[in-house]
């Protein structure tokens, strides 16, 4: 008797999709991603290229929000580059960035590298050195800073009672702009983190070899750490430099809206708003935010310039 074995059943034929079917269903595949971004579409065109837009008109003509904008071309530039004010307040916001910005990421790549290391309540320690970039640009800091750096405040007794007898630094327009530089580098949580973050990514046999080798703690930090987290360090110099230069609240606020005491405090932004909202010169306001930008990204373009000098990527090992 002869066992014959079923043969499985053919397996149906599959067609290619036709080129006009494959046209609608791709179609149909954008139309519902378009749907899903036309919040953010809408938001952008109408909240952001919008008005830079339209800000762009506005720095070339005489516009005082009242009247309709009048076309004056480089006028308000022209007057930009001859106004003292304007070129105090570039000053300001210059020794901000220059002494803020460094100063804040030396304490942030400190407190990150004590945190780096393994101990009791470390949780404990990012969460309290992170709380302050929270609730730093608020304006009720703003006012208990102020207070702070008052006459006959906290400050000033400390500094009295050290033998320095520089009173209040609010009132002083030599000592003024220190503290809003206090007041930035107090808010190092957000760089710290990301500091920490790159220093958990070092191999720690990099570390291991080189005291084998016999380097001390300093070539290990210049050798060996600097190089892993350069790529970090770039971030952070890049984002706290622009976030540096759009610096607003905390001067508007530590000035009593004053901007002062004799100008110290008139960084940039504080006197693009006093142009553009007190004196209703909505027209130079516009003009002195465009070369804001231009200013940032000039000085972005030479930070990513200068990063193939400095900054080592895990690429290029390889």
């Amino acid at each position: 008797m002869t066992l014959v074995k079923d043969s499985p059943p053919d397996a149906p034929e599959i067609r290619p999709e036709a080129p006009a079917a494959q046209k609608r269903r791709g179609r149909r595949e954008n139309l519902a991603g378009y749907l899903f971004m036309s919040p953010w579409i809408a938001g952008f065109l109408l909240l952001t290229a919008g008005p830079m837009a339209a800000s762009l008109y506005f720095a070339f003509t005489d516009y005082n929000l009242f009247n309709s904008p009048k076309w004056i071309g480089f006028d308000n530039f022209t007057k930009m580059f001859h106004d003292p004010r304007w070129q105090k307040s570039v000053e300001v916001t210059a020794k901000y960035v220059v002494i803020g910005t460094p100063l804040k990421l030396l304490l942030a790549l400190g407190v990150a590298l004590l945190l780096a290391q393994s101990r009791r309540g470390q949780a404990f320690y990012r969460a309290a050195f992170y709380a302050p970039s929270l609730i730093g640009a608020s304006v009720s800091v703003g006012f208990v800073w102020r207070a702070l750096f008052s006459d006959d405040a906290i400050v000033d007794r400390t500094q009295s009672f050290l033998g320095f007898h520089t009173g209040g630094w609010v009132g002083d327009p030599n000592w003024v702009l220190y503290s809003l530089v206090a007041l930035t580098v107090w808010q190092f949580g957000a760089p710290m983190v990301i500091f920490l973050a790159g220093l958990k990514q070092v191999p720690k046999e990099l570390y291991e070899a080189a005291e084998v080798d016999g380097a001390g703690p300093f070539r290990r930090f210049w050798n060996i750490t600097l190089p892993m987290i350069s790529p970090v360090l770039f971030f952070n110099v890049l984002l706290e430099t622009i976030h540096s230069f759009q610096i607003f609240g905390s001067a508007y606020v530590v000035s009593n809206a004053t901007c002062g005491p004799a100008d110290a405090t008139l960084v940039y932004t504080c006197y693009l708003y006093q142009k553009g909202f007190r004196e209703s010169q909505m027209g130079f306001a516009s003009a002195m935010a465009w070369m804001l930008l231009l200013a940032v990204a000039l000085v972005t373009a030479v930070l990513f310039w200068s990063q193939k000098r400095w900054v080592h990527y895990e690429e290029d090992a390889r």
